[in-house]
């Protein structure tokens, strides 16, 4: 599995916390149910992956597919972390949306259709504030104890 701080969020992907957030206040159909239609869903899907998730769908997949899309929903985010991915919100619960983020993200990681968004490498350079902090209340306490 790849290590929690080098996977990719989908919840921090542009528009998908608040869909995540509507989601929790209006319940959608559980994986397998007929997803009704949604312009939001399909418009956030079609800007991040290039389809919406009827177009996933849709789209033919190769002889050696494996139907992960098709898994159960705890079997999908162990697959996702192994693909770089962490489909699952702050408390570690997968997102009420991923049955409609589902596909369009398998087929973009797998490259049959869609895209993956734009990742901005990390910054070398770039001072990790958590670690920065960390030190700092470190040597405030040594300071603290030898008082």
């Amino acid at each position: 599995m790849t290590s929690q701080a080098t996977l990719r969020r989908l919840i921090d992907l542009p528009g998908v916390a608040d869909l995540e957030r509507a989601a929790v206040l209006k319940p959608l159909p559980e994986i397998g149910e007929v997803r009704p239609p949604d312009p939001d869903i399909d418009a956030c899907a079609r800007d991040l992956f290039g389809l919406t998730p009827d177009e996933a769908e849709a789209t033919p997949r190769p002889d050696d597919w494996d139907g992960v899309e098709n898994r159960p929903v705890a079997r999908q985010v162990a697959a996702f972390e192994d693909a770089g991915w962490d489909v699952t919100d702050n408390k570690r619960r997968p997102l009420r949306i991923l049955a409609y983020f589902s596909e369009p993200l398998w087929l973009a990681i797998r490259g049959v259709a869609g895209r993956l968004p734009f990742q901005a490498e990390p910054d070398a350079g770039a001072v990790d504030i958590p670690d920065t902090w960390a030190s700092n209340l470190a040597a405030e306490a040594a300071r603290f104890r030898k008082r």
